[in-house]
């Protein structure tokens, strides 16, 4: 199942969407209403209801007989998955080459920061910056994890039944700010500097999260490449981790770490400039694509 945030031309309202095949969206909150199903407009508030999967299951299941409430995806605008999450954590140095690229010691245990809500933006929005405010902006291309119930004191075996999905994210980094405050939430933090999407897909669709190649291309070129299954810390164990720590809600994020290649430590640096493109991928979740603009 692949399940996005989505709005038409004739209107700016989002509503949440699921994919039938890569062409064609069901616009699910009318598909529900039309089948007799209350489904909330947005994602967030749709995996903090009860059995939700079985709800977008009827939805698709009505729109499909009768041939209603699809849309073509390329009418459509993407938005992020969950544009209103309670949090955003993240997690540090969570790929031990990219720890040893920044000569930072291997962690025993996940290094958590986070970042503000308001960060987050979606599939083909721009990345912007004051460049009077920070020279240095980064790429970092990331798994995320969806929180799809609420968690805490969860176990690592039982971690993956809290998890409604995985998604595409980039961990914009303002490196100036980060490594001059010795600590990373205002460097990370900057509006639009969690784009995430294009869809939160489904454990099912996905045969092992922890073997997923990722990679990052800066206008076309790759600068990073390589694979899930070099996480120090594996998905469960990280939303086990932190739910010993604080309530994970539905629609919170997880940014679980970046691969080696970031441009900070390339020689020479490779920074975000205005106009650059920025694409990070994950095979079987999708391409996050987007340009940065100085403001």
């Amino acid at each position: 199942m692949r399940i996005g945030q989505f709005s038409t031309g004739e209107t700016e309202q989002q509503w949440c969407g699921a994919l039938v095949d890569d062409d064609t969206v069901v616009n699910l909150p009318a598909s529900g209403t039309a089948a007799g199903i209350e489904i909330p407009r947005t994602l967030s508030a749709l995996l903090e209801e009860w059995n939700w999967q079985r709800k977008v299951d009827l939805a698709l299941e009505y729109a499909t007989e009768t041939g209603t409430n699809q849309y073509e995806i390329d009418e459509l605008t993407r938005h992020a998955p969950v544009g209103d999450p309670q949090k955003v954590v993240c997690v540090g140095l969570n790929y031990e080459d990219h720890a040893e690229e920044g000569d930072n010691p291997i962690p025993d245990e996940p290094v958590l920061f986070s970042k503000f809500p308001t960060a987050v933006t979606g599939p083909g929005d721009e990345i912007t910056w004051d460049p009077e405010y920070t020279e240095q902006v980064d790429y970092e291309a990331e798994l995320v994890v969806v929180i799809g119930r609420e968690a805490r004191n969860v176990s690592e075996d039982d971690a993956e039944e809290y998890i409604a999905g995985v998604t595409v994210g980039n961990d914009i980094s303002a490196r100036d700010l980060q490594h001059s405050d010795g600590q990373w939430v205002r460097g990370k933090s900057l509006d639009t500097f969690a784009p995430t999407g294009p869809e939160l897909v489904t454990l099912e669709e996905i045969d092992d999260p922890h073997d997923l190649d990722i990679w990052a291309e800066i206008d076309g070129e790759r600068l990073q490449d390589s694979t899930t299954s070099n996480l120090i810390f594996g998905i469960d164990e990280l939303v086990s981790f932190c739910s010993q720590a604080f309530t994970l809600s539905p629609g919170d994020l997880i940014f679980t770490g970046t691969p080696p290649g970031v441009g900070v430590y390339r020689d020479p640096p490779v920074l975000l400039d205005d106009g650059t493109t920025v694409t990070i991928g994950i095979d079987g979740v999708g391409e996050l694509t987007n340009t940065c603009r100085q403001q």
